[in-house]
């Protein structure tokens, strides 16, 4: 049932140790280049995914309360606060970047989005690692391009992988009978998610410091939502 799960958890592994490597031998200009093409790729990602959705409201009232609640538990600053612990323990920054900084970047990029959520669902449900093979040489490009830049972070951010992947996979058994009631649930969860990308692709251009973990709630609100609009 894990196979996809661990095999997409094994490429962000590989991927980032070498991205480690090639960190040490590329300049810091040409890795502030790269990251800046990530933010515009990002965006990307995030405008063409919300392309999908049949209902805005559902959208708004998503992130809205979602916000609310990831504000309330204060995501973002457990998170900050976890990956500093570990920066702490490792006494390594990577340059301009914290451990702190490349973590939540890389578990945002390589967790929130359409082939996560629709792949581990496949993994679960069905058997079929198709979906997660895919997003596996993705996100391996992904990782190497983001360690080089973000550092040892995003080396941590398997973890992140593994866990909601994993989770997702072994809960879809559970929540099979409520998505299947509605066939809108899965894409307006890909919309939110595809919001909350576009967030992170700000972040990486600079042009805004948005909390976007704490808006990660927002992405499961649709399947309670779907039911009623």
């Amino acid at each position: 049932m894990l196979t996809g799960t661990l095999v997409n958890t094994g490429s962000v592994l590989a991927g980032s140790v070498i991205g480690l490597f090639l960190g040490n031998l590329l300049p810091e200009r040409l890795r502030d280049t790269v990251m800046n093409g990530l933010g515009l790729c990002t965006l990307f990602i995030g405008i063409t995914g919300m392309l999908g959705g049949e209902n805005p409201l559902i959208i708004i009232i998503s992130v809205a309360a979602g916000a609310v609640i990831g504000e309330l538990l204060d995501l973002d600053g457990h998170l900050n606060r976890f990956a500093e612990r570990l920066e702490r323990k490792f006494q390594k920054s990577s340059g301009k970047t914290s451990l702190a900084e490349g973590f939540v970047t890389a578990s945002l990029v390589f967790c929130v989005g359409a082939m996560t959520i629709v792949g581990a669902l496949n993994d679960g449900l069905t058997g079929n690692h198709e979906m997660l093979f895919t997003k596996a040489a993705l996100d391996f490009v992904s990782s190497m391009i983001f360690a080089s830049s973000l550092g040892i972070g995003v080396l941590m951010a398997a973890v992140s992988v593994l866990v909601l992947e994993g989770g997702i996979a072994c809960l879809a058994s559970l929540v099979a009978p409520v998505l299947q009631q509605n066939a809108s649930t899965i894409p307006e969860m890909t919309v939110v998610g595809s919001v909350l990308i576009m967030g992170l692709g700000i972040n990486l251009l600079g042009i805004a410091k948005l909390k976007v973990m704490n808006y990660i709630p927002a992405i499961f609100l649709p399947i309670l939502l779907c039911q009623f609009m």
